[in-house]
Formats: C-alpha cells, sequence, structure tokens
C-alpha cells in the first residue's frame, strides 16, 4: 500500500519486520521444544559417555547406568528419529546387559540384549538398510549391506553385536542359531569400511565366531586366532577384553588349558590405570576373568 505523498507508511515497514521474525518461529514450530532440547545435549551425551567409560567403580557404574539408558528413551520419545540417540541406546543396553547383567541373570539379559537390538536396528534402517536380518533371505541382505557406506558402519555393528550376544545366550533355539549368519554379514561389511570401528570390535566379533564352535560346526580356530591377534594390534595391547574372549572361546574350545590360564591371568595382573578411556570395559574383563578362572579345573 503506497500513501498519497507516495512513501510508504511506517506500519507497512512494522508488518516486513514481524513477518521476518515469525518465519523462523513458524519453521520452528514444526519441530517440538523437547526436540529441540534433545539436539542441543549432544556434547552433554559425549562427555557422560565418555566419563562413564573412564569409571573404574563397578559398584558405581551399574547403579548409575539403568537412569542414563532411561533417560536416553525418554529423550528419544522426544525425537524419535534421532540416529545418533539410537546408537547410544543400542551402546548402552549392550555393554549393561554385557557388563552386570548377563553372569546374574541370562534370561534378563537376554530381554535387554532384544531391546538393544530393536534400537540398533532402527538406525540401521535410518542408515538405508530398511531389510530386517531376521527375516531377510542372506542373498538379499548381502546385496542391501553392500551397498552400506562408512556411514552406516556403527548401525551395522551395533545391530550385528547385540543380535549376536542375544543368539549367544539361545544357542539351545535352532531359530536363534540360523540368525548367527545373518549378524556375520552385517559384521563383515564393518571389517570392509572400518576395521578400527570400536576398539576393532568387528575383529572380536569374529574372534568369538569362528573360535566358539568346533570346526565340524563351521568353527575355524585359525582364522579366530588372527582376529584377535588384530584386535591385540588395533588395541596396542590395551583392551583387555581381547583376552577374556580369547580365553573364553578359543582356549575352552581347543581345550588349551595353557593359553586359558595365561590370558587370564595376565587380565588379573594388568593394572588398573593400563588405558584410562578403557576403564570400564578393562574393569569389566578383569571382573569376568576372576570368574572364569576359578571354573578351570571343572573345564580341563
Amino acid at each position: 500500500m503506497t500513501s498519497i505523498s507516495g512513501r510508504q507508511p511506517i506500519l507497512d515497514d512494522s508488518l516486513q519486520r514481524l513477518c521476518g521474525a515469525l518465519v523462523p518461529l513458524l519453521l520452528l514450530s514444526a519441530c517440538s521444544m523437547g526436540t529441540v532440547v534433545v539436539r542441543g545435549t549432544q556434547t552433554i551425551l559425549d562427555s557422560g559417555i565418555a566419563a562413564m567409560n573412564r569409571e573404574t567403580d563397578l559398584d558405581l557404574a551399574k547403579a548409575a547406568m539403568p537412569a542414563n539408558l532411561k533417560l536416553l528413551e525418554g529423550m528419544l520419545i522426544e525425537d524419535p528419529g534421532n540416529k545418533v540417540l539410537r546408537l547410544y541406546a543400542a551402546e548402552g543396553f549392550y555393554g549393561y546387559a554385557y557388563g552386570f547383567v548377563e553372569i546374574e541373570d541370562r534370561e534378563r539379559a537376554k530381554q535387554l540384549y532384544r531391546r538393544c537390538y530393536e534400537h540398533a536396528r532402527l538406525a540401521l534402517e535410518q542408515s538405508g538398510i530398511s531389510m530386517d536380518p531376521e527375516a531377510s533371505p542372506e542373498n538379499e541382505l548381502e546385496a542391501a549391506v553392500a551397498r552400506a557406506g562408512k556411514a552406516a558402519v556403527p548401525a551395522l555393528f551395533w545391530s550385528a553385536s547385540c543380535l549376536g550376544n542375544w543368539v549367544n545366550l539361545n544357542r539351545d533355539n535352532p531359530a536363534g542359531i540360523a540368525e548367527l549368519s545373518s549378524t556375520a554379514i552385517l559384521m563383515r561389511r564393518v571389517l570392509e569400511l572400518d576395521e578400527t570401528f570400536y576398539h576393532g570390535g568387528a575383529h572380536l566379533f569374529f574372534g568369538v565366531y569362528y573360535g566358539g564352535r568346533s570346526p565340524m560346526f563351521g568353527g575355524n580356530f585359525e582364522r579366530a586366532e588372527q582376529h584377535f591377534r588384530r584386535a591385540h594390534e588395533i588395541n596396542r595391547e590395551q583392551l583387555l577384553l581381547v583376552d577374556l574372549l580369547y580365553a573364553e572361546y578359543l582356549a575352552r574350545q581347543r581345550l588349551d588349558r595353557d593359553a586359558f590360564h595365561q590370558h587370564l591371568t595376565r587380565i588379573l595382573e594388568s593394572p588398573v590405570n593400563l588405558n584410562p578411556d578403557l576403564a570400564l570395559v578393562n574393569a569389566i574383563a578383569r571382573q569376568r576373568a576372576g570368574i572364569l578362572i576359578k571354573s578351570e579345573d571343572d573345564w580341563f
């Protein structure tokens, strides 16, 4: 609108400024305030996870983790499409189940690994792999996974890890055993894209995968040895979980008592400050090594 004098009214200028201010607010309304808050906590979550990984007191970590997991799931209610949160939740449920539940209550651990897997599977969908690893034909799953790029590595890794541990606790279930090959398809792609991801975790997976079964049932001790050795190289022998899984799966399957005892003893005699960033997982390995070595006479 133009005035008789030909000059733009002051009201029009105010309306323009108001509209300019409203546009970003209208765009912001597409996301809830809760979503905005959740997405603004990324650095805090990163720091919290780093602090937890450096924790040496297992009782403190065990007490703290459930509240943190529920916080993550609450944040996912506000922002269900947040892949980073999905992966944090998968990692958290995996660590809690393996570190603090599996030894005491295997049935509860199975349920936690399922929750872990559901979070990871949703992250896998968000990474472009919509096929369900549990239900898809292997050739179709392999084709879908082969198209995945490096950005999909975390979702591939945690989907395989969570489902793999669930299968490991259901070894008496034929349906569960059949899914083990699906986890291997996912984890092989992790090896191809980034073998160092999560402390070389894919190598640990295949160390157990090939070392925990006799050759008659698909095991391959030489390949297991190679994967454990590579995991040690990646971590400069500072991740005690490598020794633990070597003893628990490969040495036991080989009936190699000397190797079993040697690897567990190395864990128990290692310094607490071996690597501060791996303090929690090393403390868990130390605890489990103490339990395993007490059963040495029963297994050999």
